[in-house]
């Protein structure tokens, strides 16, 4: 069964260009585009959608303020020009499961993201990475103390740091010489140590811990 996917942007150029990247995908299928948060809503009501991907700054109702109710129906996958570490910060917290920057990724790329925040993966590109390492306190590095480990083993600190680049889990496996189930138990542990139950959460969590 494929996996369903709403596309919510106020240009109907960037919609058609996202629903052609989409389509070359024949295991994803799009149920419905939408101009704003209030169509948002209504149409993730209407089709249930298995991942929706949300742009930040829209007319009458952005992105921003509906995403933590579409997060409580479906996966939400920012996918926007926005790159403020503000706004990652906002959107992550209230709820979506990564944050996709324009121009980052092609197709193949754009399938795979949506398949793992329909898994309940998630993922951040590059830039949205870049943002939130940028927009980290530096208190405790500067200061030439350790970051906190936050009840983390050493093994799991590593699997972490290298969650915090980006790299999916079979990148992990390859380069700690862990098999991938381990890996995924070792991100299930951490999830609970964290408090977070997204990857992009325990990024965000993750890269903060120096500071005040």
């Amino acid at each position: 069964m494929a996996l369903t996917v709403a596309i919510v942007d106020d240009s109907s150029v960037m919609r058609r260009g996202i629903r052609a990247l989409l389509e070359t995908d024949d295991d994803l299928e799009v149920v419905g585009e939408a101009g704003n948060g209030d169509e948002a809503l209504a149409l993730v009501t209407r089709h249930r959608p298995d991942v929706v991907l949300l742009d930040v700054r829209m007319p009458q109702r952005d992105g921003l303020s509906v995403v933590g109710q579409l997060a409580e129906r479906t996966h939400v996958l920012m996918l926007t020009f926005s790159d403020e570490n503000d706004v990652i910060l906002t959107a992550l917290e209230a709820g979506a499961i990564g944050y996709l920057v324009h121009g980052t990724f092609d197709a193949d790329r754009l399938s795979a993201m949506v398949r793992a925040a329909a898994e309940g993966t998630g993922s951040l590109s590059g830039p949205a990475l870049a943002a939130l390492r940028n927009g980290r306190p530096p208190a405790e590095a500067e200061a030439g103390a350790e970051p906190s480990a936050m009840g983390l083993s050493g093994r799991q600190v590593e699997v972490m740091d290298l969650v915090s680049t980006g790299a999916a889990n079979g990148s992990i496996a390859k380069e700690l010489f862990l098999s991938e189930k381990t890996v995924k138990n070792h991100i299930n542990q951490i999830f609970a140590k964290l408090g977070v139950t997204t990857r992009a959460e325990a990024i965000v969590v993750w890269l903060g811990r120096a500071g005040p």
